[in-house]
């Protein structure tokens, strides 16, 4: 019997560590299924996408730069998928159609909450950035209840965008938006969605945003900690954290939505880190 085939599609993908999580996801729940890598032409994504699942695949995650061309392409989308805009997760459902879903919010959540022991409830939270990575876990930050949640950008309007989208999921939480300059008093976490620690840069914050109090996360990982971690470090944050669990549990979820079983994430995590 052969196995089930699935990919993660990028450009350029040849860096993702994908394949290894989900082969260790497979060969730990005894899953009959076969994870391969991508590359679609920057110009033709939906032509990629038609052939995979022509061919027999079964399901595939989206990555860079993909994830609304993904959310576009689908015949209908889950709920966490339809206000982010984007899609890391596609599948066709028993009637054919192309399925999205963002699992991207949810991996975040659970590594903070699960994996770290931070307390998203009731807390005072800073989110930087305002582009795709963030709009994309806003839902499930919110939904976690947070007391406050500022997001700051370099461009004030596209944060106070996000805050007007996502107004009806607020609840309890006051949102509001900010630009990188203004937040003066210290926070409980932080979250960095920018990219330019990969740049080695760092958003324009004031120290006075943490106190010996203050966790931070960096969605983005690195070998050696990262840019933004370690000036937080060096402000003295109580803890740093970067975004290797994210990435392990938002392919948990993919996982979990296509094959039906929750793998454990721990041992992929060491064996990533190793």
């Amino acid at each position: 019997m052969s196995n089930d085939l699935y990919a993660v599609v990028g450009n350029p993908i040849s860096h993702s560590k994908s394949p290894r999580i989900h082969s260790l996801f497979a060969r730990q729940t005894g899953e009959a299924m076969e994870y391969t890598a991508i590359q679609a032409p920057l110009d033709d994504f939906a032509g990629t996408v038609a052939e995979f699942f022509r061919a027999g695949g079964c399901g595939l995650n989206v990555t860079v730069p993909f994830k609304e061309q993904a959310w576009a392409l689908a015949d209908r989308r889950a709920v966490r998928a339809e206000k982010a805009g984007a899609a890391n997760t596609l599948y066709r459902d028993q009637a054919g159609d192309l399925v999205a879903d963002n699992t991207d919010g949810q991996g975040l959540v659970t590594d903070l909450t699960v994996n770290h022991g931070i307390a998203l409830a009731g807390c005072k939270l800073l989110v930087l950035g305002a582009g795709g990575a963030v709009r994309g876990v806003l839902g499930p930050l919110l939904a976690a209840g947070p007391a406050s949640l500022t997001l700051a950008n370099r461009t004030v309007s596209r944060a106070q965008a996000l805050v007007e989208l996502f107004a009806d999921e607020a609840g309890e939480t006051g949102l509001s938006a900010c630009g990188f300059d203004t937040p003066d008093q210290p926070f409980d976490l932080i979250i960095n969605g920018t990219s330019a620690s990969l740049q080695g840069d760092l958003p324009p914050l004031s120290q006075a945003v943490i106190d010996r109090h203050t966790q931070v996360y960096d969605m983005m990982y690195a070998a050696t900690t990262t840019p933004f971690n370690q000036w937080a470090l060096d402000q003295g944050a109580a803890q740093a954290v970067d975004g290797l669990g994210m990435l392990v549990e938002q392919a948990a979820e993919s996982f979990r939505i296509w094959r039906g079983v929750s793998p454990q994430t721990a041992p992929v995590m060491a064996a990533l880190r190793s």
